[in-house]
């Protein structure tokens, strides 16, 4: 992995959780279950520590450069389309394989986890801003993998449908967090797929950038990145548009909320930059990763 550091641009200030609740994974009752080691449940962030953790180094004492993801909620939407069978799914495999250790160790309550097809029978949680048949507060990339694992690629891409599910109920919370003067984590969501959406997802996108103007959120509290794998034809230029041309479609602008990144992998090996995984973790919430090259 390359050395490198995150570029600064202007982070978010000390956060301080709200004490949560959290239901462990639950899997989808179709087939036998296997026995997981459930991830703890969250726990809330004594007063005295309101502070965000210090930036961990490396062995060699650099910063660690995803320190900033310390700052948000991670959450994971991964295309099980059946376009995924294969190949595709794999990639999303390898991918995984690649980031999951990085997002678990640094998401103190643990990162969330959404099919486009597939759901867990877990009912989310309004009162935190947490959408139901997700996978919650996972910490450990061995659970990221069993959960991966049980799930087959099949039906169509709603992209546009999951993540107006996952937002909806986040920007309800939010806004009511805001109007009571206190702050809300920002939410980072990874959306793992390989082909162009077959909903509106634009429209969705465009509403949610609007409400954030609106509520003069922070310009980091919900960034929404596209992490194509694969070579579908017309998917990169889609992913391109939403990124790049969101906040043309409304007379003066919105704020920029999506980032995409394009990967394939070589014969079958990860081929996977440490600037790559960068850009793919944090660039949708930083705007200098946002600008680099694709």
């Amino acid at each position: 992995m390359n050395a490198f550091t995150v570029p600064s641009n202007e982070p978010p200030p000390a956060y301080t959780a709200e004490p949560t609740a959290v239901s462990g994974p639950t899997l989808d009752h179709s087939a036998p279950s296997p026995v997981y080691e459930l991830d703890s449940p969250r726990a809330a962030t004594p007063p005295a520590a309101a502070a965000p953790p210090a930036p961990s180094t490396s062995a060699a004492g650099a910063e660690d450069p995803y320190a900033f993801l310390t700052t948000f909620n991670t959450t994971l939407l991964i295309d099980d389309s059946g376009s995924m069978a294969g190949r595709g799914w794999r990639e999303v495999s390898q991918a995984l394989a690649t980031i999951a250790p990085i997002v678990t160790e640094h998401d103190q309550d643990g990162i969330d986890i959404y099919f486009l097809n597939h759901i867990s029978e877990n009912p989310g949680s309004a009162s935190e801003g947490v959408a139901p048949n997700g996978y919650r507060g996972i910490k450990r990339a061995e659970t990221v993998t069993q959960i991966f694992e049980r799930v087959r690629p099949q039906g169509g891409t709603p992209t546009g449908v999951r993540v107006q599910n996952i937002l909806k109920p986040y920007m309800a919370k939010l806004k009511s967090e805001l109007s009571e003067g206190r702050d809300f984590k920002p939410l980072n969501l990874i959306v793992l797929t390989d082909g162009v959406p077959s909903d509106d997802v634009e429209s969705v996108l465009l509403a949610v950038a609007k409400k954030l103007d609106k509520l003069d959120a922070p310009p980091y509290q919900v960034g929404v990145q596209f992490f194509q794998v694969g070579n579908e034809p017309g998917a990169r230029e889609a992913l391109e548009e939403l990124d790049d041309g969101l906040s043309e479609l409304v007379e003066g602008g919105v704020r920029d909320i999506v980032d995409t990144v394009t990967w394939a992998s070589t014969e079958g090996s990860i081929s996977l930059t440490g600037e790559l995984i960068l850009k793919c973790l944090l660039g949708a919430v930083n705007r200098r990763l946002d600008r680099r090259g694709r």
